[in-house]
């Protein structure tokens, strides 16, 4: 693995662009260590806390606070020495460059500015006890089934927290698919037992940090505070009990985080810290008052540059530079400041909230080399946690590349444990919703799996059927029920981490603007006081709905518990006259999924399966847990999916 090149590169330029002259109280002062009276005189300093034994000794802390700039920064306590600070292009920051040696201990110590003349500014700050070791935070793979939640569209268990005077988005509407709905992280934590008893094993909500913008903050992907929960969510400490509870019952969190871009609205929009602190700053800053997507200088969104040998560099850099969308800065990772700020807040968060795992939004937008350097500080961190990053590609090359320890032409290493297969989900859909021939229909799945010789690791690559930016798999399979248990099952079986988007189980659709995000991430029934449907307790649905809900719970749960399934080999049969099989096989466990697309009773010649080594075992239906003995021929009499299994 490609180890933090921050840790070298980032520091050495950090000394080039800090101060030329570096006072003698630049160094640690040797006197007896401070009785700590707390202080908070400064308006801003982060991260705001940090741990001892890290393995990276290496802090560097952001302060914001008027002309501190102008002061001059001491530290007198065991174990801590300040290294340097440097002075940014406003006079308003200091970053200090910290170590924290083996011999420091938790506690509390005070940071002292000093200005001639001047009182001392003091601040108090915090080096705390680490809950556990880094090998022992364990990341998210092939064992585990993650529920992705859009927090603001799931379950309003607190109203009283819906709406806050001093923010920008002050209204919430249930009737606008785009205004905020009022869920919360207690809406989360209230129904874990409903998600734990589906059978998923992780939860990914979506991002659960401030969006202070004037309109659209519900989605959560234009931060304005990367310290601060959004309260209209709850508060840092509601976070902290959703990961603690869902540690009760074995479960992981997974945060979703934004290292491309931040919101227009974020704190240092007003007073960037540098003038490369942001791409095209200079752009913004002089059309600041007339700012809007005519404006703006977006990304190309071509993100094959970052792969394509001919790529030209005006191309690479409006990908990597150009700002996602208007209301979106993009976030300069050249700036070595702004490296370590990104870094330090991943592992905060990490630390803060016992994580399972971060999923990283669109992955191969930032600079490319940095976000080697920011995977790679984290898996040195935390060798057995698990980053999977959003590369929307259906093609199998690109997803490749970006997985940690591919052999890529260009020599990069990405450090990263999983990406997304965003083919494998197009190839299911596509094979459902085409009629057989020769290159059309279960082929497309056949051949799409085939493509796992190109997989550093296919088993940690996460699949799903849809999620929260495209239409919902029902929709995406024109309604029809059976297709969708039928993409629902394979995936599950697939050497894959499945990930299924709320309400998949009662197959929540957008067919009235398919496409339409606000829409997509509808309001998930029963999480309202008023509501009059709950999926929850399963008042209201539908049959199909029940059924649904019903299938996916048994077919997860089986899933759990089936280790052929977690890290067996997979072995599958080319589909032949509307049939596909695939097993799963490990030790005396085999899983056998059939797919058949066939409208009419279809008999299928159990003896070109020989290899399975199943013959004249009996088998169990995961769904009816009817028994079955492999013999010559088995019987489908209607159209969908089956799986057996030797071991129930």
């Amino acid at each position: 693995m490609n180890i933090l090149k921050t840790i070298g590169i980032c520091f050495a330029l950090i000394v080039m662009v800090s101060c030329k002259e570096k006072p003698a109280s630049n160094e640690t002062v040797n006197n007896p260590q401070e009785e700590v009276e707390l202080s908070n005189d400064i308006n801003r300093i982060e991260p705001p806390n940090w741990w001892v034994n890290l393995k990276n000794p290496k802090l560097q802390i952001l302060v914001k606070h008027p002309n501190i700039g102008e002061y001059t920064p001491e530290v007198n306590h065991q174990g801590v020495t300040l290294k340097e600070f440097h002075k940014a292009d406003s006079p308003n920051y200091l970053f200090l460059d910290f170590e924290i040696s083996d011999a420091a201990k938790p506690g509390q110590f005070n940071i002292h500015f000093k200005k001639e003349n001047e009182e001392d500014l003091v601040q108090t700050y915090e080096l705390k006890e680490r809950k556990k070791g880094g090998e022992a935070y364990n990341g998210f793979d092939s064992s585990d089934a993650i529920y992705l939640i859009t927090p603001d569209r799931f379950a309003n268990a607190n109203s009283t927290n819906d709406v806050f005077d001093n923010l920008n988005e002050k209204t919430i509407n249930r009737d606008d698919d785009y205004a905020r709905h009022g869920g919360d992280i207690q809406g989360i934590t209230e129904h874990l037992d409903y998600i734990d008893t589906m059978g998923f094993t992780a939860i990914w909500p979506g991002p659960l940090l401030i969006n202070d913008m004037p309109q659209g903050s519900y989605h959560g992907y234009a931060i304005t505070d990367y310290y601060k929960v959004d309260p209209r969510f709850g508060t840092l400490e509601e976070y902290k009990s959703l990961s603690e509870e869902m540690k009760k019952r074995n479960m992981k969190l997974i945060m979703d985080q934004i290292a491309n871009h931040c919101g227009l609205e974020h704190w240092w929009m007003t007073d960037l810290p540098f003038k490369d602190w942001v791409n095209y700053q200079e752009h913004y800053e002089e059309n600041e008052d007339n700012w809007n997507w005519q404006t703006t200088k977006t990304s190309n969104h071509r993100r094959t540059v970052n792969q394509d040998a001919y790529a030209s560099n005006i191309d690479k850099q409006q990908l990597s530079d150009g700002w996602f969308v208007s209301s979106m800065p993009d976030l300069n990772q050249r700036n070595p400041f702004m490296a370590n700020y990104i870094i330090q807040n991943s592992i905060w968060w990490i630390e803060t909230l016992d994580l399972g795992g971060i999923r990283q939004d669109t992955y191969p937008y930032p600079d490319k080399d940095f976000m080697s350097d920011w995977a790679g500080a984290i898996m040195n961190e935390y060798p057995n946690f698990s980053i999977v990053g959003e590369e929307w590609s259906y093609n199998p090359l690109l997803i490749a590349y970006w997985q940690e320890g591919h052999k890529n032409k260009d020599g990069y290493d990405s450090n990263l444990t999983s990406t997304m297969d965003f083919a494998m989900k197009q190839n299911i859909i596509d094979a459902l919703n085409e009629d057989e021939s020769w290159d059309k229909g279960l082929v497309k799945m056949y051949e799409g799996l085939a493509n796992d010789f190109g997989y550093t690791s296919p088993k940690d690559i996460m699949v799903f059927p849809d999620n929260h930016d495209m239409s919902r798999v029902f929709t995406q399979l024109n309604g029809d029920i059976v297709n969708t248990k039928m993409a629902l099952s394979y995936l599950l079986m697939l050497p894959r981490i499945p990930q299924i988007y709320y309400g998949t189980e009662i197959l929540m659709d957008d067919f009235e603007n398919p496409g339409d995000h606000g829409l997509i991430r509808t309001d998930f029934p029963g999480g309202w006081e008023s509501d009059t449907v709950n999926a929850f307790e399963g008042k209201g649905l539908t049959e199909d709905q029940k059924e649904m809900q019903n299938y996916l719970t048994k077919v997860l749960n089986y899933r759990k518990n089936s280790k052929a399934i977690h890290e067996g080999k997979t072995v599958h049969f080319a589909p032949k006259e509307g049939v596909y099989v695939l097993a799963r096989v490990l030790d005396d466990e085999t899983v056998v999924h059939i797919l058949n697309k066939n409208e009419d009773p279809y008999t299928l010649d159990l003896t070109r399966f020989e290899e399975l080594g199943i013959d004249n075992k009996t088998l169990t239906d995961v769904i009816t847990g009817e028994t079955i003995t492999w013999g010559d021929k088995l019987e489908l009499n209607t159209k969908g999916s089956k799986i057996v299994t030797t071991k129930l």
